[in-house]
């Protein structure tokens, strides 16, 4: 009977440990997940910043690139696309598919925007519009905070992912549905840079 009772004791001791082990590890992956997603959310306000500034960029340039409406058109275009995605993203910044079509879709503008800008240098007096001048620095101001909150985000996604795929928390992760999140990278080597502005 004494034998029985301490054998209780030990099978209940056992899993007491395993349901704190347990709860443990999941509130740590709640906890990354949830820096992860505070980190996206820094950078949602720095890409809402730049898809502001676009609009007034675009409609200064208008009034001396009477002939780059296709430039310019292309320029809003890719802004819109970049809204699109970048709502999708912010609504569930751990979707892979999300942020990728987010990536894509930055880069694009990014593209957009460089070239709207090699353009511009062929107007001097764009060039010298002190509204111009000061829209060019706010956006690549915009740019640098971009990467760096990319960069957090980036830092985060990379903790949580660890976590999630270290063993024994990857079996809590599968047993929960704590899906992979996706990183915020940029592919190409030119559309690493930031758009380069400089009208002086």
């Amino acid at each position: 009977m004494g034998a029985l009772i301490i054998f209780l004791i030990v099978l209940a001791a056992i899993a007491v440990l395993a349901l704190v082990f347990v709860v443990g590890q999941y509130n740590a992956l709640v906890v990354l997940r949830n820096r992860f997603k505070n980190a996206f959310s820094q950078i949602d306000v720095q890409l809402k910043r730049r898809h502001d500034l676009i609009p007034n960029l675009v409609e200064t340039a208008k009034a001396y690139m009477q002939h780059e409406s296709k430039t310019l058109e292309a320029v809003t275009q890719a802004r819109n696309l970049a809204q699109s995605a970048g709502g999708r993203a912010a609504a569930n910044p751990g979707d892979p598919a999300a942020m990728r079509e987010l990536t894509g879709a930055e880069a694009g503008l990014t593209g957009a925007l460089g070239r709207l800008l090699a353009v511009a240098e062929n107007y001097p007096d764009l060039k010298a519009n002190q509204n111009m001048m000061q829209l060019t620095e706010e956006l690549t101001s915009t740019e640098n905070k971009v990467a760096f909150a990319r960069q957090a985000y980036n830092d985060s996604v990379m903790a949580y992912n660890t976590k999630r795929e270290v063993f024994p928390t990857n079996i809590i992760a599968g047993i929960f549905n704590f899906a992979a999140a996706e990183l915020f990278q940029v592919d190409n080597a030119a559309e690493r840079q930031a758009p380069k502005v400089s009208f002086s």
